[in-house]
């Protein structure tokens, strides 16, 4: 494509647009290769390595919010937790490392959206690309001494993913009816 310049500020300008949606591009991709191997080196510890119940222990000794967590439980691998079982920590932990998968992988499916070009269905491969993180991320799980691999933590991390890119899709939506009624106006 053949692109004239008149004047050394126009230029600027469209070098500096250049720039920093590239700039934009190689940030989204860094942030997901973090992520990544972030995920790699948690999914390689077994559970008693990556504890934070001395943690938790220290910074909340007061136990907040303990009376709200005696009505929640949650399922996992065939077993419900129960705070009355496992104890207000262990808990906590449980419910921070799930809350963390699902904003993690939600943050990965966007990373990807974003990076995809417009003209692809990038909420479908997004999806689809966090889908196989999820699962590879499960199948690591599955070799590590200590750690379970389940279905149920791919629907969790799909659900992240599906939440976030519905955000993500929704906000591309709004930018492109913006600048259609902006160009309409004109």
């Amino acid at each position: 494509m053949l692109i004239k310049f008149y004047s050394s500020n126009e230029t600027s300008f469209i070098f500096c647009l250049c720039y920093t949606t590239v700039m934009r591009k190689f940030g989204t991709i860094f942030i997901i290769l973090l992520i990544v191997v972030g995920l790699f080196i948690s999914s390689s510890q077994t559970y008693e390595q990556q504890s934070l119940i001395g943690t938790l222990q220290k910074w909340l000794p007061n136990k907040p919010f303990e009376s709200l967590f005696t009505v929640v439980s949650s399922g996992h691998a065939q077993s419900l937790i129960l705070i009355d079982t496992h104890g207000y920590y262990h808990f906590l932990e449980y419910l921070l490392r799930k809350g963390a998968h699902f904003v993690l992988f939600g943050i990965l499916a966007v990373g990807f959206f974003v990076i995809l070009p417009p003209r692809l269905p990038r909420f479908v491969i997004a999806a689809f690309i966090t889908f196989l993180l999820a699962c590879g991320d499960e199948i690591h799980q599955y070799f590590t001494g200590g750690r379970t691999a389940t279905f149920s933590d791919v629907m969790l991390d799909m659900s992240g993913a599906l939440v976030f890119l519905l955000i993500a899709q929704f906000i591309s939506w709004a930018r492109y009816f913006k600048r259609i009624t902006v160009a309409e106006k004109k």
